[in-house]
C-alpha cells in the first residue's frame, strides 16, 4: 500500500477523464523534514545517471530501451525527456562523454523519427510529441551550437502552430483530429516560443508565448488554488492533476516572467509550485507515483525541472529543498544491485522489470537540483 494520499488521480485516458470544477483550498503550507533521509551527492547523481544508462540506454539505436528487458525502445516524446537528462548531466559535470552522447541520441533519434520530417504522421502522430522535441532541440543547439539543432526546432514549431492553434478561440489542440486543447500542448508552446524567442530574438515568438499563456490561464488554470485542468474539450476543462502539467504551466509562467518582469507571472508559478506540493503530494511531501506500467512515470522529471526553473529564474529558494528530498527518498530506495530507481520514491524499487519512463524521474531531479552536501 502507498503511505501517501494523492488527493485525486486519474488513470484514465487524459483526453476524456474530468471532474468537478470546484476549486480545493489544500491543507496548510508543508514544511520538509529530511531528518531521516541521507542527502544524495553529486557523486551519487553521476552513479544513478550511468546506472540508468547501463540499464536502458541502446547504443545501437541511440535512443532508450522501455524497459530492462531491453525488447523494444520507448515512446518517441519521453525520448525528448530522456535527451534533457542526458544535457542536464553534461551541464553538471561538464563531461566530455555526455556531450557526445547529446550528439549520438540526435542521430539515433534523427535516424529513427524520419531526419525530423514532421509530416510523417505515421512517425508523429500527435502534436504534443512534436513540441517537446521542439524544445529539446533548442536546448540541444544551446549547448552545441549545431545550427542543424535549430532549424530543426524551428521547423517543428512552424508545423505543429500552422496544424495545432485555433485563430478563432486560441489555444493549441493536442491532435491532428482538433478534439480537445490539452495542457501538454498548450504550456509546452509557450516554452518552446519562448527557448526560440531567447535565440532568434523574434519578436513574434514572444507575442504567440504571450497569447497561448494567457489562453491557458484563462481556461486551464484555477487562478485561486494554482491548479491546472489536463483538458479542455469544448467548454468542458477536464480537471485531472498530472504533475507534468503542473510543471509546463510552472516553466512557461517562469520563462515570460524572466524577460516581461511582470509579477503576474511569478505569482503564477508559484501558485502552481504550491498547489503540487500541498495537494497532490504526500503529507511528506513525496511527489505522487504516477505511471502504473505506462509513461505517466517520465511526467516527475518535467515537473522537476521547470521548478529548478522557478528556483533559479524566479529566485525561489523555497522549493530546492522539497526536491532534494524527492530525489534524496528515491536514491534511498534504489534498487541496490543495479542502481535504479522507480516513480513511486516512497517504497522499494522492484527488483524485477522496471520501465525506463519511471525510472528517469528521480535521476532526472539528482542532476538538475544541486545536493545539499558535494
Amino acid at each position: 500500500m502507498k503511505k501517501f494520499k494523492i488527493i485525486y488521480l486519474v488513470l484514465a485516458s487524459v483526453l476524456f477523464s474530468f471532474c468537478s470544477n470546484d476549486e480545493p483550498t489544500g491543507p496548510p503550507l508543508w514544511t520538509p523534514d529530511t531528518s531521516n533521509v541521507v542527502p544524495y551527492t553529486s557523486e551519487d547523481a553521476t552513479v544513478a545517471y550511468e546506472a540508468f544508462n547501463m540499464q536502458f540506454y541502446n547504443k545501437d539505436a541511440k535512443l532508450y530501451y522501455s524497459t530492462t528487458e531491453k525488447s523494444g525502445l520507448g515512446s518517441i516524446w519521453t525520448q525528448a525527456i530522456f535527451w534533457d537528462i542526458s544535457m542536464d548531466a553534461y551541464k553538471r559535470t561538464n563531461d566530455a562523454k555526455y556531450l557526445t552522447l547529446i550528439n549520438d541520441i540526435y542521430q539515433g533519434a534523427y535516424k529513427e523519427y524520419d531526419g525530423f520530417n514532421y509530416s510523417n504522421k505515421v512517425k508523429w502522430f500527435i502534436y504534443d510529441d512534436m513540441m517537446w522535441w521542439v524544445i529539446s532541440l533548442s536546448r540541444a543547439y544551446e549547448i552545441t551550437k549545431n545550427d542543424e539543432y535549430l532549424q530543426n526546432s524551428i521547423k517543428g514549431f512552424e508545423y505543429v502552430w500552422n496544424g495545432s492553434y485555433d485563430p478563432i478561440n486560441g489555444g493549441m489542440f493536442w491532435d491532428f483530429q482538433h478534439s480537445g486543447k490539452n495542457s501538454c500542448i498548450n504550456y509546452p508552446t509557450v516554452i518552446a516560443a519562448m527557448e526560440l524567442y531567447k535565440i532568434t530574438g523574434d519578436a513574434a515568438y514572444l507575442e504567440k508565448a504571450k497569447s497561448i499563456y494567457d489562453w491557458s490561464k484563462n481556461n486551464l488554470f484555477q487562478k485561486t488554488t494554482g491548479r491546472v485542468a489536463d483538458n479542455k474539450i469544448g467548454n468542458n476543462p477536464g480537471w485531472s492533476d498530472y504533475t507534468y502539467n503542473q510543471g509546463t504551466c510552472i516553466g512557461a509562467a517562469v520563462a515570460l516572467y524572466k524577460v516581461t518582469k511582470d509579477e503576474s507571472y511569478l505569482n503564477d508559478a508559484k501558485l502552481a509550485a504550491d498547489y503540487t506540493k500541498n495537494v497532490m503530494s504526500s503529507t511528506e511531501g513525496i511527489l505522487p507515483a504516477e505511471g502504473d506500467w505506462n509513461e505517466q512515470g517520465v511526467l516527475k522529471a518535467i515537473f522537476a525541472r521547470y521548478t529548478m526553473a522557478l528556483v533559479n529564474d524566479g529566485g525561489q529558494d523555497q522549493y530546492l529543498t522539497w526536491l532534494r528530498k524527492n530525489g534524496d527518498v528515491a536514491w534511498r530506495n534504489r534498487d541496490k544491485n543495479r542502481n535504479i530507481m522507480f516513480r513511486d520514491y516512497d517504497i522499494p524499487c522492484p527488483v524485477l522489470t522496471v520501465q525506463s519512463f519511471e525510472a528517469c524521474s528521480a535521476v532526472g531531479i539528482m542532476q538538475i537540483a544541486p545536493p545539499a552536501q558535494k
